[in-house]
């Protein structure tokens, strides 16, 4: 019974092979019929697919614009990553208690920034309208527009930004991403004691009501751009909005618990995790390769080559000094110091990187690093607490390196960028003109984001308040404002300063 058993399944599994040997045979020779099949209508059609594909090719103008736009979307992506860097330099160099708070806050205010910004940033800095702010296609990028068109072809109501052949949504995500970095610099200095619910609101002001206003003077077709003003990637229009901002809320925030003693003596409150800041130095340094190459908003391979080696030659030569001034003056080489060196020679390149020579980036590095370390002294001998070097990395710098397109702009190099109405820095042949007119633009930044900032934070003040209690100070705003911790699992030591 067993081998008849046995027998049967072989019989079985003889009639499955053969079955499936068949099958495959007959699929063979059915595949082969199809190849044939469709090879003679290939050959039978192959003249009218040729001709059809000849009349797709895109046009040189096509290409350009997709190589424009694909340049500008890369670059707008390095900018947005730098949100990553500015998380990781601000919580490394603040306590471990406030660190949660921290990152959320960047976090969080890119968010802010890209619905504000879309809602009435953008209509207000590139809408066409008056000199001081835009009033066409104002609301929700919804004004007329033929983008990638540009010059005599382009309809629409963005004609400050019409010079780049991209689309409309291209050149909104890469100034979008411009105006979430504005805001975030007010985070880092006003770290460790501001409400949270209270920067939300502010962040928000920040993208649809200083941020653009100041825009459409300098990028979007305003009296300071029709003037002369320049300011190529935002030392100004960026970086010093944030500083002026920034500065704004510190005085009116007050310092935190134990900066400063009645004697006038002050106290170092020592960040928890310089290695954390110094990841976050590195990625604002290559984000940067996107932020000032990137505002070219076009394949330009001479100038992009250019921007990127100005633009590193300053980062390299401000962290350079910064490290030898702190250690003259500290008597140690100061990590810290050095990592902010390294921000301010790309905050004070940002301006003139297009217009000045790459020995002149040189001469503008060794000046940020030094100044930015002056400044920190500074600012501390003021009695304005602001853990992280914020004013004296972004406000300080930004109006150095705007200032420093007055002396070190070449004639060559403005052609290039075509802006008729600017002259040669002072070193180079233009006398004082230009050095004038970028003075004003600063002094006029200045007034307006100081006053509205002010007053936002004033408002904001007497209604919900700004600052947190004392007792939620010392215990750290991870736990006070969200109810959890970076580091669970460490042990927590206590110091005059209010704990680890």
């Amino acid at each position: 019974m067993g081998m008849h058993r046995i027998a049967r399944r072989a019989s079985l599994l003889a009639v499955i092979l053969l079955l499936v040997v068949g099958f495959a045979r007959w699929s063979w020779a059915a595949d082969e019929a199809a190849t044939d099949l469709v090879a003679a209508q290939s050959t039978e059609a192959s003249a009218q697919q040729a001709a059809e594909e000849e009349s797709s090719d895109p046009t040189n103008a096509e290409l350009k614009v997709m190589a424009d736009t694909l340049w500008v979307l890369i670059a707008g992506v390095l900018v947005f990553f730098m949100n990553l860097g500015f998380g990781c330099v601000e919580s490394g160099f603040c306590r471990a208690k406030n660190c949660v708070n921290i990152l959320s806050k960047n976090f969080v205010v890119f968010a802010i920034s890209s619905i504000g910004f879309w809602v009435v940033g953008w209509g207000l800095m590139f809408g066409d309208g008056g000199g001081f702010v835009g009033t066409e296609g104002l609301l929700f990028l919804g004004g007329a527009d033929n983008s990638p068109a540009t010059g005599d072809a382009y309809v629409g109501t963005y004609s400050a930004i019409s010079w780049t052949g991209v689309p409309l949504w291209a050149k909104f995500f890469f100034q979008l991403v411009f105006c979430g970095t504005a805001a975030t610099i007010v985070s880092g200095a006003v770290a460790e004691r501001i409400k949270y619910v209270s920067f939300i609101v502010f962040s928000f002001i920040m993208a649809m009501a200083i941020y653009p206003v100041v825009g459409h003077w300098i990028w979007g077709g305003g009296w300071l751009q029709s003037m002369g003003f320049l300011d190529f990637a935002g030392s100004t229009q960026v970086h010093s909005i944030g500083g002026w901002a920034a500065l704004a809320g510190v005085i009116i925030l007050g310092p935190r618990i134990g900066k400063y003693s009645a004697n006038g003596r002050v106290n170092a409150i020592p960040g928890h995790n310089l290695s954390l800041a110094t990841v976050g130095c590195f990625v604002l340094w290559f984000g940067w390769f996107g932020f000032n190459p990137g505002s070219t908003m076009g394949v330009d391979p001479n100038a992009i080559s250019e921007i990127v080696v100005t633009t590193n030659t300053a980062a390299a030569a401000a962290t350079l000094s910064a490290t030898l001034l702190a250690w003259l003056l500290l008597g140690k080489p100061d990590l810290g110091m050095t990592l902010n060196g390294c921000l301010a020679g790309l905050v004070a390149i940002t301006a003139p990187c297009a217009f000045v020579t790459v020995g002149a980036s040189l001469l503008i590095g060794l000046m940020a690093g030094a100044l930015v370390v002056l400044g920190v002294l500074f600012f501390d001998r003021i009695r304005c607490d602001d853990p992280v070097g914020a004013t004296s990395v972004h406000l300080l710098n930004g109006v150095f390196g705007t200032l420093c397109i007055g002396l070190f702009a070449t004639p060559d190099r403005l052609a290039r960028a075509g802006n008729d109405a600017a002259t040669a820095g002072l070193f180079y042949g233009g006398g004082v003109q230009q050095l004038i007119t970028q003075a004003i633009g600063v002094a006029a930044c200045a007034a307006y984001v100081l006053v509205l900032a002010a007053a936002a934070w004033l408002l904001l003040k007497y209604t919900m308040g700004i600052r947190v209690s004392p007792e939620e100070e010392m215990e750290g705003l991870d736990i006070g404002e969200h109810g959890n911790e970076a580091y669970p699992n460490f042990i927590k030591t206590g110091n005059t300063m209010g704990g680890f």
